[in-house]
């Protein structure tokens, strides 16, 4: 149960780290390219990649502060590091193959799958 709460409240801490940077972000600059977004994925990227190494490697962490920070917060401040991560995992696993799927597959779909929910709601 524990877990769970570490998931929640540092989803909700991520959510709130990303509102704010990107509030931040375009009170610099004008909205004419997704500047916070792209700022957020690279950071959180990093951070996860990061983050995931040092717990693996250097510092021993407990399941529940490792997910709550890898799953909870980086989680909710950007689920494109997560993408990032387990696509790299794949490559150093040496599983090439996959990992061009997961890519090509994620852009693929989640194109289509935003293009197809507007068309539904436009739809409606």
């Amino acid at each position: 149960m524990t877990k769970y709460i570490a998931v929640i409240v540092g989803g909700g801490f991520g959510a709130l780290c990303r509102y704010l940077l990107s509030t931040f972000v375009y009170s610099l600059v004008a909205p004419s390219f997704p500047y916070a977004n792209l700022i957020i994925n690279v950071s959180g990227s990093f951070l996860i990649g990061l983050l995931a190494e040092l717990f693996d490697t250097r510092f021993l962490v407990s399941p529940t502060t490792r997910i709550g920070l890898l799953t909870g917060v980086l989680g909710g401040y950007t689920t494109y590091s997560s993408f990032a991560f387990e696509t790299v995992a794949l490559m150093r696993d040496g599983q090439l193959w996959l990992a061009g799927l997961n890519v090509s597959a994620s852009i693929v779909l989640g194109l289509t799958a935003v293009w197809a929910g507007m068309r539904l709601a436009q739809a409606l």
